[in-house]
């Protein structure tokens, strides 16, 4: 299989190309050169938001099998680019995102709930989930009903992150001391370890599937607890944590998903719409979600290689919570 990817040097554009340089395929990245791409690919430079910028890729003479997309701007990139590579390559994936569901989907929601609205031709960048959505929107008019794969990622975990979620936990932990842990414990998380995406999307391109595709574990696969005990138990144990009801944490105006990240209040909207979708049509096309203990694990092991500093996108908001807030909570003696 020949893949091109569209980036290839961060996060999931990394993890795709390192799975798929595992299964044998040749690969192609076609990135800015703001990081080294991986060894074992052909490189193309250039900038596809600049003038001129996709000429790199427009002059190549390659041909694929698949195309690998996980733009999150101006839809019109992708617009441009599957237009580009329509009659090149055998299909499109685009990793979308369950944002691009219309707010609220009620718990239990799958892929044909309602979507916000969106623009692919002459889009312009507007909010994450529209984009999303133009970006959807793009690959289909180049590629078709039947040559198009969404990818709808929920929260996306593992090593490479540069959003800084399971990172700034893990930080936080290897600090030590009495931690603020959000309760309940049993609280059901739904997330993806980046490299099971990455596999689950090689394999739905081998097995030639198209359309849309809920992509996070199934409900419960980790609670708060298990989550948060990995986290304390790989960094050598030096935290205690704390847990605190959820009215306690938002009575003192603390941010869910931000301040906290991964965690939002139960019963909430936010906690149906991040933490419930029904993903029975990629279980039943072979996602597989390792466990939550090696996903935090191999994170660890990843941020002690980099020196414990993660990369941090620069259009992402920066997460986690002051250590001021944090010790004004737990004096107040409101733990479970």
């Amino acid at each position: 299989m020949r893949l091109l990817m569209l980036g290839g040097t961060e996060f999931v554009g990394r993890a795709v190309v390192e799975a798929a340089l595992g299964r044998g395929w040749e690969v192609t990245v076609f990135h800015r050169g703001r990081h080294e791409a991986p060894p074992g690919v052909r490189s193309l430079l250039g900038d596809r938001t600049a003038p001129g910028g996709p000429a790199a890729l427009a002059d190549d003479p390659g041909e694929w099998d698949v195309v690998v997309d996980t733009w999150s701007g101006a839809p019109r990139a992708v617009l441009d680019t599957a237009r580009l590579l329509r009659g090149r390559a055998g299909r499109y994936v685009y990793v979308s995102s369950c944002s691009v569901y219309a707010w609220a989907p009620p718990a239990g929601y799958g892929e044909d709930a309602p979507l916000v609205q969106g623009a692919a031709a002459d889009a312009q960048q507007t909010d994450y989930a529209r984009d999303k959505r133009g970006g959807e929107l793009a690959a289909l008019e180049s590629f078709g009903a039947d040559r198009s794969l969404l990818v709808r990622a929920g929260l996306i975990l593992g090593p490479y992150e540069n959003v800084g979620r399971l990172p700034w936990w893990l930080t936080r932990m290897a600090r030590g001391g009495p931690v603020l842990a959000p309760g309940p414990r049993d609280l059901p998380l739904q997330y993806v370890d980046v490299r099971d995406l990455s596999e689950w999307i090689l394999g739905a391109v081998e097995q030639e599937l198209s359309g849309p595709y809920s992509l996070i574990s199934p409900q419960g696969h980790a609670t708060m607890g298990t989550f948060l005990d990995a986290c304390a138990r790989v960094t050598c144990g030096a935290a205690e944590l704390r847990w605190t009801e959820p009215g306690v944490v938002l009575e003192a105006g603390i941010e869910p998903w931000t301040q906290l990240p991964v965690w939002v209040p139960p019963g909430s909207d936010l906690h149906d719409a991040l933490h419930s979708a029904d993903v029975s049509r990629a279980v039943g096309t072979g996602l597989v979600c390792r466990p939550v203990e090696e996903t935090v694990a191999d994170t660890w092991n990843w941020l002690c290689d980099i020196g414990g500093v993660a990369p941090q996108r620069p259009d992402r908001t920066r997460k986690g919570l002051d250590p001021e807030v944090e010790a004004k909570v737990l004096a107040a003696g409101t733990g479970v």
